[in-house]
């Protein structure tokens, strides 16, 4: 029997994986139609006097509290080689009326906790301090269906608390509209908080009580990443696939998937063909809604009305002697109010020392939001980045290295109606023994969840085969 994997990022290289351990008597073919793996996991590594620049491209780190990260790199030997974030100089700041603020101790799940520290807090005035002491006695709205994240922090803890604090936090992970985006399908438990507690507040102290940091087995950091960068995960994973004898195909496009009675053809870009009893599609869902449009118009529908938001990240590095001030803390998130043209600054050389030689610095801009039209030129781009980091941090000299990454249409958007569209694709799949999605774009957008789904798109395939077995016998 075989299997298709179409999409060599992390949810197509994990899928693979995976099908090896589950399925390895089934033959695996793994395609991808650029001419590297990983996806938008893009690791640089530079050096510079005898030091290295590690340059991440897409994301930079991982979740450690989501298991799959960590259970897979344990799994590949790279347990040992995991960092975890700095934790001497942890500030992080948000930007407010041109300024860095620092963001207040204690937040628990995004949620304020520390009332000492938010009545100190500069982010939020005294009426807005005023209306978030309100979510201690404001009782739990029924609310028929879901709604958007800006309304549900809104009603709890009042929109100058959600546009100062809340918006810029979720805006970093989802480079979304909180006005536009599903409760239901990117914080589910801000609501559960509400109806078991009463209150944000005092079910997060409640929950981060319970966890006492049982959450993070073996790791004192939330987020976690490879000596040498995210790029290790990639490697060991293409090392493993290729002694376990899975077909690996860099530069192959697939232009449309066909169903003859219950097997699937390929159709490639350059005309030819071949046929497989399961596909898992690791694409963008856009990307596999034209894939399946011939077959199903529906489910292809469907996929394709998840919208995507484009993002860019470029990095500078610097000498530490022009900087007029340390980098005292891992960055700073920009609220939407503030109307810049970046979404966050990363100073990566604090965040992870290790990832750049002594006497340097590495600094990071994240650029593109939705809504938000950004150049889609790198020079541009660069001048933008060059033109924050003097803003926020005064630096105005030169930087002796750059790199400048454009992911186009690369974060999914999970506004509201998700968990519909999400019912819709699950229904349509039944209808297709041997067909699975992995990727961002339907029940997580980090590392440790596309590792996940990919797992869970071979359980799927696993189960349709073996009853396709059973009925040829």
């Amino acid at each position: 029997m075989k299997l298709i994997i179409i999409g060599g990022g992390i949810a197509g290289l994990s899928a693979a994986y995976y099908a090896t351990k589950k399925i390895p008597h089934v033959q695996i073919t793994l395609i991808e139609s650029s001419n590297q793996w990983g996806g938008k996991i893009s690791t640089d590594r530079v050096t510079i006097d005898d030091g290295q620049f590690i340059i991440e491209g897409g994301p930079d780190t991982f979740l450690a509290t989501k298991p799959w990260g960590v259970a897979l790199c344990k799994e590949l030997g790279l347990g040992n080689r995991l960092h975890g974030t700095n934790p001497k100089q942890k500030n992080t700041y948000v930007l407010h009326r041109d300024k860095l603020e620092p963001l207040p101790d204690g937040l628990a799940m995004m949620i304020p906790t520390n009332v000492q520290a938010i009545l100190k807090s500069r982010l939020v005035s005294w009426f807005g301090k005023a209306r978030m002491g309100f979510d201690f006695v404001q009782p739990a709205k029924a609310v028929n269906g879901d709604e958007s994240l800006g309304t549900f922090v809104s009603r709890r803890l009042g929109r100058e608390a959600y546009e100062n604090l809340i918006e810029p936090l979720m805006s970093g992970i989802y480079a979304g509209d909180g006005d536009q985006l599903s409760l239901a399908s990117t914080f589910p438990y801000l609501r559960d908080l509400e109806l078991k507690y009463g209150s944000l507040a005092r079910g997060a102290l409640k929950m981060r009580a319970q966890s006492n940091g049982k959450a993070v087995q073996g790791s004192r950091s939330a987020f976690l990443t490879p000596t040498t960068g995210l790029a290790e995960i990639v490697e060991a994973l293409v090392k493993h696939l290729q002694e376990h004898g899975v077909k690996l195909r860099l530069n192959t496009s697939v232009s449309r998937i066909s169903k003859i009675d219950s097997r699937y053809l390929l159709k490639l870009e350059d005309d030819s063909s071949f046929d497989s009893d399961s596909v898992i599609l690791a694409t963008p869902a856009y990307v596999s809604g034209t894939l399946l449009a011939s077959f199903d118009p529906e489910l292809a529908s469907t996929l394709k009305s998840i919208p995507y938001a484009s993002t860019a990240t470029i990095s500078l590095a610097y000498r530490e002697s022009d900087l007029p001030k340390p980098l005292d803390g891992y960055g700073y998130v920009i609220p939407r109010r503030e109307g810049r043209k970046a979404l966050a600054g990363t100073w990566t050389s604090t965040k992870f020392p290790h990832r750049a030689p002594e006497g340097y610095a590495l600094i990071r801009v994240f650029v593109g939001r939705a809504g938000q039209d950004i150049p889609w030129n790198e020079n541009e781009l660069l001048e933008l980045a060059k033109e924050e980091v003097k803003l926020t941090s005064g630096i105005t000299a030169e930087p002796i290295l750059s790199r400048v990454f454009m992911w186009d249409k690369a974060m999914p958007q999970y506004n509201l109606g998700h968990p519909e569209i999400l019912k819709r694709i699950d229904a349509a799949l039944e209808d297709h023994p041997g067909l699975a999605l992995a990727g961002n774009g339907y029940r997580g957008i980090g590392i440790p969840d596309c590792i996940h789904s990919g797992e869970v798109a071979v359980e799927k395939v696993t189960r349709d085969l073996s009853r396709i077995s059973l009925q040829a016998t």
